[in-house]
């Protein structure tokens, strides 16, 4: 993790190549490379923060390849990434530090603040109850006009049930008649069958 000497460094430009932090430090690194830093610092910066951590490493090592040799070409990249990382831990960790003590200046206002309670005179009491007793007649008449509309509720239902009975009790009639019928029709066959044998 980065020392507390850097952090004050990157807070200042929040590690984005601005003046302090990581800008500084990789254009610091570019020159000692011998890679004009003016063109490739930018251009790397951007890589570090548009890209995906797993090709950070593939297009550092494709840009620095011209400058650098095969085995040191590895080792400075990580190093690069690596730096990045840690910068951006810092400024993450500092953003993280200051909106909880955000919150907890916030908290502490909001204990600060004490409803009063608020006084009643012995007037606006009397006021109240009487407001009170004249609603409460109302509600009383509100009740009785509840009490018609669910007497008159009952009532439906009750015909309406009733209805429903008289409709199965026909049908059940219907049926009966049907079958007495269908029965009595059996008994004439029948009847005129034997009839018929006898002669």
């Amino acid at each position: 993790m980065a020392a507390p000497s850097e952090v004050a460094a990157i807070a200042p430009g929040e590690g984005d190549g601005g003046g302090g932090g990581f800008g500084s430090w990789l254009d610091g690194r570019l020159e000692a490379l011998g890679v004009d830093r003016a063109v490739y610092g930018a251009y790397i910066l951007g890589i570090l923060q548009e890209e995906e951590e797993e090709e950070k490493l593939d297009a550092l090592q494709g840009i620095l390849s011209a400058f650098l040799e095969e085995d040191s070409l590895l080792n400075i990249c990580k190093e690069i990434v690596e730096r990045w990382s840690e910068t951006q831990n810092v400024v993450t960790k500092v953003k993280k530090e200051d909106e909880v003590q955000a919150i907890a200046t916030l908290i502490e206002k909001q204990a600060q603040i004490v409803v009063k309670p608020r006084m009643v005179s012995e007037e606006e009491k009397q006021r109240k109850a009487a407001l009170l007793a004249q609603y409460a007649d109302v509600t009383d008449e509100e009740d009785n006009v509840e009490d018609v509309l669910n007497a008159r509720k009952l009532e439906r239902d009750s015909l309406r049930d009733e209805s429903q009975r008289k409709k199965e009790q026909d049908k059940l009639q219907r049926e009966r008649d049907k079958l007495a019928k269908q029965e009595r029709k059996e008994k004439e066959k029948k009847r005129t069958q034997r009839g018929e044998r006898k002669r």
